[in-house]
């Protein structure tokens, strides 16, 4: 999707009715949005000021938490270039592309394949996600659970709407979090990261959920009702084939995708803009989104991106 497309059914502006969504896309795709939000800020555009909602999905919902934690973007990006800290000993670290996840990858290329309607595939994965549970001890999903709690810049939701996006993986149906559904900041972006296959579901009173990346990888719609909508996709607009043992996406059935999301927003009166990887964002980012050695050049040209990016958000 292009970036800076022209709005349509556009209605009057205001600074405080906006909603940022950001979405899935692994360590490359948070450092690169972070890279973005910056790089905004440099340019007088700064979202963790003006946003009203920020909806979060997988990676995105660490980044959401990041927007709205009060830290300067200046300081994010920072913290971002950083080299990343080693995790103690005993802690799990990304999985890296191998023959476990290609299997992984595989077969939800399969379930995506097959499923005719969004809402068969959400309950497909959700069922893969429940099956493949027993390959994982206790001990797996406490490590991550631990990992995503050094990563959030703050234990508490901020005072500002945070919207982290799930699905329920005992129904397949979509499951949202913020600071008034009774549930710790750090679970609900566990839930948000939880991918099929990949590690166990996460639990959480008595319930388990799966990644909110199984319904779309941005989860754009959920802003619908706000005037001004902001995309962060950092899958969007990936072509070609990836190489062996990397993750191309699931398959969505027509209308589930993000362009079918935006559309709906724009319909109903929203203007929408999408940002996603330029040319030199997508080269830093690479193949392997997992891979934390693509964070500091991610966010380095998401820095640059967001400069020029600026110009599209005038009248905002």
């Amino acid at each position: 999707m292009d970036s800076c497309a022209p709005a349509r059914n556009t209605i009057g502006m205001t600074r405080n009715n906006l909603a940022l969504v950001l979405g899935g896309g692994g360590a490359a795709g948070n450092a690169w949005m972070i890279g973005i939000v910056a790089g905004l800020a440099e340019a007088g555009f700064d979202l963790t000021e003006i946003a009203d909602l920020v909806i979060g999905t997988s990676a995105g919902a660490n980044a959401a938490a990041q927007v709205l934690s009060g830290i300067p973007p200046a300081e994010l990006l920072a913290a971002t270039l950083a080299p990343p800290p080693i995790p103690p000993a005993g802690q799990p670290r990304p999985q890296a592309a191998g023959p476990r996840m290609e299997a992984v990858f595989e077969r939800m290329r399969t379930i995506s394949a097959a499923a005719a309607t969004q809402a068969e595939l959400q309950r497909a994965m959700a069922a893969y996600g429940i099956e493949s549970d027993p390959a994982f001890g206790p001990e797996i999903g406490e490590q991550r659970r631990a990992l995503v709690a050094r990563r959030l810049p703050s234990p508490d939701w901020p005072e500002r709407p945070l919207l982290i996006v799930a699905v329920n993986a005992d129904t397949g149906e979509l499951a949202t979090f913020d600071r008034n559904s009774g549930v710790a900041l750090v679970d609900a972006a566990t839930a948000a990261i939880s991918l099929p296959g990949a590690g166990p579901t996460h639990q959480i009173n008595g319930t388990r959920y799966i990644s909110g990346g199984v319904r779309s990888v941005d989860n754009a719609d959920l802003a619908a009702g706000y005037r001004n909508v902001i995309v962060l996709s950092p899958f969007s607009g990936r072509t070609g084939p990836l190489p062996p043992g990397q993750f191309e996406g699931l398959h969505r059935p027509p209308g589930a995708e993000l362009a079918s999301e935006v559309e709906r927003l724009r319909n109903a009166g929203s203007r929408v803009e999408v940002i996603t990887p330029d040319p030199d964002s997508r080269a830093a980012m690479g193949t392997n989104q997992m891979d934390l050695a693509t964070r500091a050049p991610s966010a380095r040209a998401g820095f640059i991106q967001g400069k020029r990016e600026a110009t599209c958000l005038s009248g905002l």
